[in-house]
C-alpha cells in the first residue's frame, strides 16, 4: 500500500508540473505525434493489404515437354505416373495431355505465325501435359510446387519442365521488403521520440533541480525524485500515441476515397480500415514504453551529473 500511495503521488506530481506548462507540453506532444504518425500508419496499410495479399490464389500451370523422340506410347503412359507424383506430393492439379498437332494448331491460331510455321514441313512442337494446380497462396506454397516440378523433370522422356508460380514468390518478397521498410521507419522514429522525450525531461529536470536539491537535503531517495520524470515521458509518449492514431484515423477518409476510385478500375470495393482495438492499445503501450525510456535515460544522465 505504502508503494501505492508513493506511486500515486508521483503520477500527481507529474500531472501538477505538466498543468504549469501545458503549451510547451501540447507542442512536444504534437511533434512526436507526427513521429509516429507515419509508422502507424504504414503498418494500418500492411495489416489492410495482408489478408487481400494472402486471399489471392492462382492455378499456377506447370508445362510438361516430352522429349521429341518419345514414341507417343510412352507418352501417354506417363500421365498416371504424373498423377501418383502429384498425390505424394499433397497437391490436388487437374492433368489435361496435350499432342503435338493440337499444340501445333494452337500455337497457329494464337501466334498469327501460320504461314510462317507451315513453312517449316514440320511439327517443331514436342508432347506434353499441362498441370493446373490448386490455388497457391504463399511463397511456401510456391517452393513446393518447385519441389514438384523438380520430380516431374526426372521422368524418363521429359525433356523440359516450366512453371508459372513465381509471381507469388515475388509477392511475398514485396511482402517482405514492405515490413523491413516499415520496421526501419519504425525504429528510426522511435529514436526521434526518445530523443524528444530525453531533451523534454531534460528541461523539466535543469529547471527543478533547486527542488531536487531540497528534496535530497531532506532524505529522499533516487527513486521518489525520479519517478515523477518517469510518469512524465510515460504519458508524453502515451498521449502522443493517441494523437498519431488520431492523425491517422482523421486520414483514412479522404485517403479511401481516393482510393475508391481507383479500385473501382479493378472492380474492387477494398477500403482502408481502422487498427484493431488490441493493435491500437499495443500501439500505445509502445508510445508509452517509448517515452518511459526517453525519460529514465535522461533522468539518469543529469541526476548523476547533480550529486
Amino acid at each position: 500500500m505504502n508503494l501505492l500511495r508513493l506511486h500515486a503521488f508521483a503520477f500527481a506530481d507529474a500531472l501538477k508540473h505538466l498543468a504549469r506548462t501545458p503549451g510547451s507540453f501540447a507542442l512536444n506532444v504534437l511533434v512526436v505525434s507526427i513521429a509516429l504518425a507515419l509508422p502507424f500508419a504504414g503498418l494500418t496499410v500492411l495489416e489492410n493489404v495482408r489478408p487481400v495479399s494472402e486471399q489471392l490464389a492462382v492455378e499456377p500451370e506447370i508445362s510438361i515437354f516430352m522429349a521429341m523422340e518419345a514414341p507417343r506410347e510412352r507418352v501417354t503412359a506417363l500421365g498416371p505416373q504424373i498423377r501418383n507424383i502429384v498425390l505424394e506430393s499433397g497437391n490436388k492439379a487437374r492433368l489435361e495431355f496435350i499432342p503435338r498437332e493440337k499444340a501445333l494448331s494452337l500455337l497457329k491460331d494464337k501466334s498469327g505465325l501460320s504461314d510462317a510455321i507451315t513453312a517449316l514441313g514440320e511439327n517443331p512442337l514436342p508432347d506434353g501435359y499441362v498441370l493446373k494446380l490448386a490455388g497457391v497462396q504463399s511463397a511456401r506454397d510456391a517452393a513446393r510446387v518447385e519441389g514438384l516440378a523438380v520430380q516431374l523433370k526426372a521422368l524418363p522422356g521429359v525433356e523440359y519442365v516450366q512453371i508459372d508460380s513465381a509471381w507469388v514468390k515475388r509477392l511475398a518478397a514485396l511482402m517482405q521488403v514492405f515490413r523491413l521498410a516499415l520496421l526501419f521507419l519504425a525504429s528510426t522514429l522511435g529514436a526521434v521520440v526518445v530523443a524528444v522525450v530525453f531533451n523534454t525531461i531534460r528541461l523539466q529536470v535543469l529547471t527543478q533541480r533547486e527542488e531536487i536539491a531540497v528534496c535530497r537535503l531532506f532524505g529522499a531517495t533516487d527513486g521518489f525524485i525520479c519517478r515523477p520524470f518517469y510518469y512524465t515521458g510515460a504519458l508524453l509518449g502515451l498521449v502522443a500515441g493517441g494523437g498519431a492514431l488520431g492523425l491517422v484515423a482523421l486520414a483514412l477518409p479522404p485517403f479511401n476515397n481516393a482510393l475508391a476510385e481507383f479500385a473501382r478500375l479493378y472492380a474492387s470495393e477494398f477500403r482502408l480500415s481502422a487498427l484493431s482495438p488490441l493493435t491500437s492499445m499495443a500501439l500505445l503501450t509502445a508510445s508509452a514504453g517509448l517515452g518511459l525510456i526517453g525519460a529514465l535515460l535522461s533522468v539518469k544522465r543529469h541526476l548523476a551529473r547533480m550529486n
